[in-house]
């Protein structure tokens, strides 16, 4: 997570590059012609005044060949609100990209996919919200980032997977005893269990009804049953058959995982808070569950440590985007993505909540 990067300017040059970082992870022949469609998404990129975000989770022949900044969606927010560039391309999904776009109205941000969907962003809608907020009032609202923009401009806080807990404890200090956290079910309940608070899932049978409250409670969040399609995937199963093939091996989770999970690994993090952890490693070897391309990158970067390659849940949204489709992007201003000047102005302050928080 960093930036920003440079990148060789032939196509040779650029291929060697890959090669170098890639060779273990990428067939050859495919590095050669990423390496052609590299050159050119630069030249383009240089031409136009545009500036590209790669999220982790984008396959490695981009991720290592045109991003000019690289990480999770907190970083790259805070990375496209000081963009100066005349255009902004965004290797990401879609919620993300109208994050870029409400901090930067004047800009031109694109898309390179049709669609760039999330199942978290599409589990809950801005009239759940305010239904939800309605069986509530007066109860402080949190909402995930991996959220529409609609969403965001209905609830008081924006968070990360990387500051989900902070942003909590901030709620909890100001005195309140409850908070609505949405939409991801398991980062709720993670952060629910980090911060001491029992949860509770309003449920709907035609119309949303309060859940009952655990007696005694001091605190509740009020949750959402939504999921990450990616992360719902890993089990228990998982880690204990990690564990009797590689004893030694340190499984790390994303909070993104279910509770169960959580529990049997060694470390939960974000996306960043994985990454950092598998750099400051001084032996040993390491798991990664999350999403797939992101192992690759980093092992890419940390080829002195050992990843047990057991992953294989790729984000179909995520990978609907590649160089070729970034080419097109810049080639054609495709997918641009525009935010309702309404909707952006309510959803900064839940943003700018976030981004003052850390």
């Amino acid at each position: 997570m960093s930036g920003p990067f440079t990148y060789p300017e032939t196509v040779p040059a650029m291929h060697a590059h890959l090669r170098e970082r890639l060779k273990d992870v990428v067939p050859d022949f495919e590095l050669k012609l990423k390496a052609e469609v590299a050159v050119e998404v630069n030249r383009l990129k240089r031409e136009k005044n545009a500036i590209i975000l790669g999220h982790n989770y984008m396959e490695p022949a981009l991720f290592h060949s045109v991003p000019d900044y690289t990480g999770d969606s907190l970083y790259l927010a805070r990375v496209s609100a000081k963009a100066q560039a005349q255009t902004i391309v965004f290797c990401g999904v879609k919620f993300m990209a109208e994050t870029a776009k409400s901090l930067n109205p004047t800009r031109k941000v694109l898309l390179p996919s049709a669609k760039g969907g999330c199942s978290l962003a599409e589990s809950i809608t801005a009239a759940e919200v305010r239904e939800l907020k309605a069986l509530y009032p007066g109860v402080p609202s949190v909402t995930y980032v991996n959220c529409y923009q609609e969403v965001k401009a209905e609830v008081d806080y924006v968070c990360t997977s990387g500051n989900a807990e902070e942003v909590v404890k901030h709620i909890l200090a100001q005195g309140h005893r409850k908070i609505i956290f949405l939409p991801d079910e398991y980062l709720a309940a993670n952060v629910a269990r980090q911060t001491g608070m029992a949860i509770v899932y309003p449920e709907r049978n035609g119309k949303l009804s309060k859940a009952a409250e655990p007696a005694g409670a001091e605190k509740v969040m009020i949750g959402w049953r939504g999921r990450c399609e990616v992360h719902d995937k890993f089990t228990v199963g998982d880690v204990t058959n990690a564990r009797k093939q590689f004893p030694d091996v340190l499984v790390l989770a994303h909070p993104e995982c279910s509770p169960d999970v959580v529990k049997a690994s060694d470390y939960a993090g974000s996306t960043t808070q994985m990454i950092k952890f598998v750099e400051e490693m001084k032996s040993g070897r390491y798991l990664l569950l999350t999403e797939c391309t992101m192992g690759d990158n980093i092992a890419s970067r940390n080829p002195q440590r050992e990843m047990i390659r057991l992953c294989s849940v790729r984000c179909p949204h995520m990978n609907e985007i590649s160089l070729e489709e970034t080419l097109e992007s810049l080639r054609h201003d495709r997918y641009e993505i525009t935010v309702d000047e309404d909707v952006r102005l309510r959803s900064m302050t839940s943003l700018e909540r976030m981004l003052a928080i850390g």
